[in-house]
């Protein structure tokens, strides 16, 4: 099974920077998407409804940011859509598709400038929300993936220039510590399980990919598919946006 997320800064942007063209030609069974900055209804281009997939979107509710979506090969028993947090479902921020024993997830997080307080704590409180909600959900029988822009890496080894960016945001003590408890409370970095090189980002936030590189883009996998994956890359010979696809295979069958 390969599945591919990718964060999109504009889907449409994306979609002119050629995404479209190059992700169909990776016979994915699963391409998640986040940050569309547009809704579905502004969508009124075949590129963006393969008929390979079963194409689910959940918007913000003013439909001009933020936003997921989650293209699927087989159709799914059922597609959730938020988290059940008052305060960010209406932005946009989560869609999960569910088989019997799988559930595929499109995650995007908040982001928070370092200089402002208001957002970091908005950031904050989604994580502790978050966090409560992976723990209720290890308690069910079924396994989880859930791609997202996570806007948070997650050690030094995740930051181009981890000494400058020590006090940025997504590279918060407080917030590394909230990756590190998500990773020994049942769930996996699936990257990182095949993966452990110091130099693959999947985001640069000054647009220069020679510079201030963050890996920040995670497929987050629930422990009992540790064993399961079998190939990961990040996707970098082409820019979409300043975020780069991650690549997934896993030894699963739906």
């Amino acid at each position: 099974m390969r599945i591919i997320s990718f964060s999109a800064d504009g889907i449409k942007s994306a979609a002119k920077n050629g995404f479209y063209d190059w992700v169909i030609e990776q016979d994915a069974d699963f391409i998640c998407i986040q940050d569309l900055q547009c809704s579905e209804y502004d969508l009124q281009d075949n590129v963006f409804f393969p008929q390979e997939y079963n194409a689910y979107f959940l918007d913000d509710v003013e439909g001009k940011e933020n936003g997921v979506a989650i293209y699927c090969k087989q159709l799914p028993k059922a597609i959730m859509t938020g988290l059940g947090f008052v305060d960010f479902d209406m932005e946009g921020r989560y869609i999960q598709a569910d088989y019997d024993t799988l559930s595929v997830g499109c995650l995007l997080a908040p982001r928070a400038e370092s200089d402002n307080q208001e957002q970091q704590e908005r950031k904050s409180a989604f994580y502790t929300q978050l966090q409560g909600h992976l723990q209720k959900i290890r308690n069910k029988r079924r396994e989880y993936v859930i791609c997202g822009n996570w806007y948070t890496a997650h050690n030094a080894a995740d930051v181009q220039d981890s000494d400058r960016n020590g006090g940025a945001s997504g590279f918060l003590a407080e917030e590394r510590h909230w990756m590190d408890e998500m990773m020994s409370s049942g769930y996996v970095d699936a990257f990182r399980e095949i993966n452990s090189d110091p130099d693959e980002f999947t985001w640069w936030p000054d647009g220069d990919r020679s510079t201030n590189g963050w890996r920040s883009d995670f497929q987050i996998i629930s422990e009992g598919l540790k064993y399961a994956v079998d190939y990961g890359a990040i996707y970098k010979s082409r820019a979409f946006s300043s975020h780069a696809p991650v690549i997934m295979d896993y030894e699963i069958e739906l």
